[in-house]
């Protein structure tokens, strides 16, 4: 079914907030169709009325077309607090070439808009939310709140950093000394969501799940989308032939055939993931495998589910 936009009030959108405001309706239209329609997103800026209490704040416009009793709810309200991390270390900007206005997706360009979408529907629901860039170091970090200005605010760093899609200049990760830090500054119980590729360039991996490990510590409730290109990073489906592989981070080059080495590819592959989904159990974390190429709806679909189970 077509959705009316009323083009006045999408004047002062940005590109990516009126994509992620298309995202949400159109997740939350499929949502109603689903054995899923449950959720509470329908009437998402509103709660419902309870007997007795004052009629001060009840949508009398609402009633009208449902006939049913809810109360205009406001920030004061918010009952989830959210902080967003992306990591935006060189390994994210696989694969490489991807262009900000294009189609196509990279890992760091798919954390952006899956991003942006989550904050379209955390402002439907009056939530909270906060974000933070961190590579080998933390590049922005901001506090939790609902007020449009501050989304304003996260939108326009979110395009800043889309912009940026093509990749910086071997920037190396360090996701663990800068999860330390975030654990640290946000203070209030929240849902942390990650987007990462958790190839922290260290080699200390049980270092980065203390890191983790730190956020739950703290009462966070942690959700890890593990940021893949699931054809390529996971399958390895390359052309059989001959290839320079390029490490993002570090500029190192390999030339190999891929049929050489998928067999060997794919089983340490696997290896890592289960040891990073096992360690994730270990510590009460929620890992999610997010492929670049499966859209935004299964990241909405988990962070509903997590928000159900909670608040």
């Amino acid at each position: 079914m077509p959705v009316n936009i009323d083009r006045r009030k999408l004047q002062g959108l940005g590109r990516l907030e009126l994509l992620a405001k298309q995202a949400v309706e159109g997740f939350i239209t499929g949502l109603h169709k689903s054995p899923f329609h449950g959720f509470s997103v329908e009437f998402a800026e509103h709660r419902q009325y309870n007997s007795g209490e004052s009629t001060r704040h009840l949508d009398w416009k609402l009633l009208a077309r449902t006939d049913k009793h809810f109360v205009k709810r406001y920030e004061e309200e918010t009952n989830l607090r959210c902080h967003i991390l992306i990591d935006s270390s060189a390994s994210m900007y696989f694969p490489a070439g991807v262009k900000p206005e294009g189609d196509e997706f990279n890992k760091i360009k798919f954390s952006i808009y899956a991003s942006a979408v989550l904050i379209e529907l955390l402002k439907r629901q009056r939530d909270a939310v906060g974000l933070s860039f961190f590579a080998d170091k933390i590049y922005l970090n901001t506090r939790a709140s609902a007020s449009g200005a501050h989304h304003n605010y996260l939108y326009s760093e979110l395009e800043k950093l889309l912009n940026s899609v093509q990749g910086p200049e071997k920037q190396q990760s360090f996701v663990t000394e800068a999860l330390h830090e975030i654990a640290e500054s946000v203070h209030q119980r929240s849902m942390i969501i990650i987007f990462s590729d958790m190839m922290d360039n260290t080699e200390r991996q049980n270092e980065i799940f203390s890191a983790l490990q730190h956020l739950t510590h703290n009462k966070h409730d942690v959700i890890l989308f593990h940021t893949v290109d699931k054809k390529l990073e996971v399958d390895f489906e390359f052309e059989n032939r001959p290839y320079t592989f390029t490490d993002l981070e570090s500029g190192e080059e390999i030339k190999v055939n891929p049929a050489d080495i998928r067999e060997t590819y794919i089983q340490r592959m696997s290896t890592f993931r289960q040891d990073l989904k096992l360690k994730c159990g270990q510590n009460r974390i929620d890992y999610v495998e997010a492929d670049i190429h499966a859209g935004f709806n299964p990241v909405l679909m988990e962070y509903l589910i997590k928000r159900q189970k909670l608040y």
